[in-house]
């Protein structure tokens, strides 16, 4: 008996097995990391760039102060309406008759679609007049179209706003002039674009139209950026009001990577635009979004006792995009941990700990660690054998 202990011992003795296990995934490289500068100054009352796949904050400033919102409003119209359509409570084709509320002549001095009394209009006109043209009476119309008054209306806004996270906006009106308690946030509107670009993309792909013609009046888009050729600028939405000042909320593509900015309270169309763009440079420029392992891959192997095999797969079972700082993707560094010894039988995707991705030895990202396979049940002498193994290391 002695002689068969001592056996053992030396067969676990390249054994590791314990409660929780710590493992480093892939090799590390020693590299010197690249310079990020500073954010560059913005100049406006509030800011933020995020990236729109991680949801990684590369920048901002008072992100969370309360702002008016002007024609930005515009965005959660918009976003109601392409919710509207999709859940087929509405049609593209549907004819809306114009209101007196909504007729044109009521927004003297501010962007409109110029539609008339007693008209009937499509709504995909009107979506095109509220995205394109900036349309106050087209928002109008199209609220009590859905709602049937404009106050019930800004009751739904107020709910998907509360439904997608945006904790400090309120809405009194589908299109954004001045009100006491209308407001939101850069963070918030951030949110929203994102919402626009995750939820509706029909309705988004709209955001890139530069002009809209209606009634024989053309009308370009606001958003300057779309014709700006050194970025791939496809949205989103421009504001202004004397009390807000100018406002732009953009979206850009570069490669596999998509960044939303927001830029509020600036003093001229030409500064929105020049912060904008600062901030989508300085993304593009000093970061990148790199997706290290996909859903399914098998990146490690662990001793299962108790099955028909020695080793078990683990991987994930979703991707793992992540932003990063350029220059840092050969420190990336992968480790896991186990929540307990893995014995058989154990099923296809079973979780049975965390992957943490670390950069400079920091957590920047954490996805549940599962098998990749299913484990039997082992015969009944080899489960006796690991019984022994396991008693002798515990």
């Amino acid at each position: 008996m002695k002689q068969i202990k001592m056996t053992l011992l030396k067969k676990l003795s390249k054994i590791v097995c314990s409660a929780a296990v710590i493992a480093t995934v892939g090799t590390s490289f020693s590299a010197t990391a690249q310079i990020i500068p500073s954010v560059p100054q913005i100049n406006a009352k509030g800011y933020y760039l995020v990236d729109f796949t991680t949801g990684k904050v590369i920048a901002q400033g008072d992100g969370d102060t309360k702002l008016a919102p002007a024609s930005l409003t515009k965005m959660m119209t918009s976003y109601v309406i392409g919710s509207e359509v999709k859940n087929g409570n509405i049609a593209l084709t549907d004819m809306v008759t114009v209101s007196e509320n909504a007729w044109a002549k009521n927004f003297p001095d501010s962007s409109k679609m110029f539609i008339e009394v007693g008209k009937e209009i499509s709504v995909e006109d009107l979506n095109r007049g509220i995205i394109i043209q900036s349309g106050n009476d087209a928002c109008v119309a199209m609220a009590e179209h859905i709602a049937g008054s404009e106050s019930a209306f800004a009751d739904l806004m107020n709910a998907h706003a509360k439904q997608l996270g945006m904790t400090n906006s309120h809405f009194i009106n589908s299109h954004g002039l001045d009100t006491n308690e209308h407001y939101t946030t850069p963070k918030d509107m951030a949110t929203l674009g994102a919402a626009l670009i995750r939820d509706v993309p029909e309705e988004y792909a709209l955001y890139a139209e530069k002009s809209f013609t209606f009634n024989g009046i053309k009308q370009f888009n606001r958003n300057s950026l779309l014709w700006d050729n050194s970025l791939n600028v496809d949205g989103i939405k421009t504001g202004h009001t004397s009390e807000a000042g100018y406002s732009l909320v953009t979206s850009a593509t570069k490669g596999d990577m998509r960044l939303i900015t927001v830029v509020m309270g600036t003093k001229s169309e030409r500064a929105r635009k020049v912060e904008s763009k600062k901030l989508l440079n300085y993304g593009f420029r000093f970061f990148e979004t790199i997706t290290p392992y996909k859903a399914g891959d098998s990146f490690a192997k662990q001793r299962i006792w108790m099955g028909d095999k020695e080793e078990v797969s683990l991987g994930i079972l979703q991707d793992t995009p992540i932003t990063i700082p350029r220059g840092q993707r050969k420190n990336l560094k992968a480790n896991f941990k186990l929540d307990t010894e893995l014995k058989a039988p154990i099923a296809k995707g079973t979780p049975v700990g965390t992957l943490f991705l670390q950069l400079e030895g920091e957590d920047i990202a954490q996805y549940p660690l599962v098998t990749l396979e299913e484990i039997e049940e082992g015969s009944f002498f080899s489960k006796v054998y690991d019984y022994l193994r396991l008693q002798l290391t515990n």
